[in-house]
């Protein structure tokens, strides 16, 4: 029986590290699954995709220096709502991807930090070329009681595509659609 100790010892530890690391892969799938919800929701210009996301105390920190701290969920959500329309009036369309560089996790808060790149499509009949904005972002979470991961801060600023496009992935963490430089912005930034 003795010789059977450190068998089951060894069975023990195993099994405890295999449910750890299987609980971490859990809460990086959770917060990676925020970038998900906002791809969606500004693939489909839905802003109830993101009714998920936030905290009802979160806060959102836009990159202009003229415009002030946005508090609440609700409030946040509604210049997403504003947003989005304008992008629904000019018969528009807008994509948005996002790369983790970094997660700084404990049991009940993440902080992320990465590069986004958002893209604007103009109508078609409008004859003018796709455009782009990139930037640098941290989102803060918490875990709620429940379970649930949401934001509680939402901060970016912008910054040079080639961060975004530079940037190389991480495990675990959200490396989005990959995309490609466009062609004409490629060429006018190798100048």
């Amino acid at each position: 029986m003795t010789a059977f100790k450190p068998l089951l010892s060894l069975f023990v530890l195993a099994t405890l590290f295999s449910s750890a690391l299987q609980a971490g892969n859990d809460e990086h799938k959770a917060l990676n699954h925020f970038y998900v919800q906002f791809t969606e929701a500004f693939e489909h210009l839905d802003t109830d995709k993101l009714a998920s996301v936030y905290d009802d105390n979160a806060c959102y920190i836009p990159e202009s220096q003229g415009k002030e701290i946005t508090m609440g969920k609700e409030n946040i959500l509604d210049l997403y709502n504003k947003f989005f329309g304008k992008i629904k009036h000019k018969n528009a369309r807008i994509e948005v991807d996002f790369r983790v560089i970094e997660r700084q996790m404990e049991s009940k808060n993440a902080t992320d930090i990465g590069y986004y790149l958002i893209r604007f499509h103009p109508p078609v009949d409008a004859g003018e070329p796709v455009s782009e904005f990139s930037g640098k972002f941290v989102n803060v979470s918490k875990k709620k009681q429940n379970g649930q991961w949401v934001l509680t801060v939402d901060t970016s600023n912008r910054s040079d595509p080639s961060f975004y496009f530079n940037a190389k992935p991480t495990p675990n963490l959200y490396y989005g659609r990959q995309f490609s430089a466009l062609p004409s912005l490629e060429s006018a930034q190798s100048k």
